[in-house]
């Protein structure tokens, strides 16, 4: 263990380079990426949206669909977001050693781990795109509003890319990322109002989902969708930028004590 440890990133420009060289495979398999990320959280929307939706007239005062919409437009951001930054950049770590020839190249750790947090922040977007698209073909809203949720969708993505980037620093192996999946990301699915609202949980589940950061993206989210303005936006953007910059300097910390020993 070192001083540099836990040195504050030294940022560059040259995290481009890992960007664009993740890009540039991930285009080769576009379609199929496309497809697996929007299929489940779709499936979800759908499935639960017609099938619930017509038992549940209305939810928050709105239609179940709507309502569903926006936990589905943050749990898929969420999703994609978090897979990218343990399976795929496990690999590119630790099978693959991608990481080990970058580090050959004038490149530093940090513009490594920085190109990581860049690449998944912006595959996940384009799962909440995805989305998106299905809320406007379904008409399930029409307002201009919506429009912010592209920069939210930037947040959510880097909130939780931070955050899985610990994990994979942490991991032995693949196997590991089931306890986050497990601890975390279920936890947070279920407790954090993507099905239903957090104020039909026992108080002290309500209070749990506060502390976690979907919540707050969904806060975000669920009146943009319903063409609404959010409460309290800035205690929602500083609490998702804290967990996403806590999380990723914490990863870099964990990767530097892993990688250059």
């Amino acid at each position: 263990m070192s001083q540099y440890d836990y040195h504050f990133p030294r940022l560059s420009w040259r995290f481009i380079a890992v960007w664009r060289r993740n890009f540039l495979v991930w285009r080769k398999l576009a379609i199929p990426s496309i497809l697996g990320n929007l299929a489940d959280p779709a499936f979800y929307m759908l499935g639960l949206g017609y099938g619930l939706g017509s038992l549940l007239p209305e939810v928050g005062g709105v239609a179940y669909m709507t309502f569903l919409a926006s936990g589905t437009l943050c749990y898929s951001t969420m999703n994609s977001a978090t897979f990218e930054s343990l399976y795929s950049a496990f690999s590119r770590m630790h099978v693959q050693k991608t990481w080990d020839a970058m580090l050959n190249a004038p490149l530093s750790l940090d513009d490594v781990m920085l190109g990581e947090l860049a690449w998944a922040t912006s595959k996940s977007v384009l799962s909440g795109i995805a989305i998106l698209v299905i809320i406007l073909a379904l008409g399930l809203t029409h307002s201009w509003l919506l429009l912010w949720t592209l920069p939210l969708l930037v947040l959510i993505g880097f909130c939780f890319t931070g955050l899985a980037l610990i994990m994979n620093a942490l991991s032995p192996n693949y196997d590991f990322f089931m306890y986050y999946f497990t601890l975390a990301i279920t936890p947070m699915v279920l407790l954090c109002g993507v099905f239903y609202p957090v104020e039909q949980l026992p108080g002290f589940l309500q209070t749990t989902a506060q502390w976690l950061p979907l919540t707050h993206a969904i806060e975000l989210a669920r009146p943009l969708v319903q063409g609404q303005w959010p409460q309290a936006v800035a205690t929602h953007i500083a609490i998702l930028l804290a967990y996403g910059a806590a999380g990723f300097y914490l990863a870099l910390v964990l990767v530097r004590r892993r990688l250059l020993k």
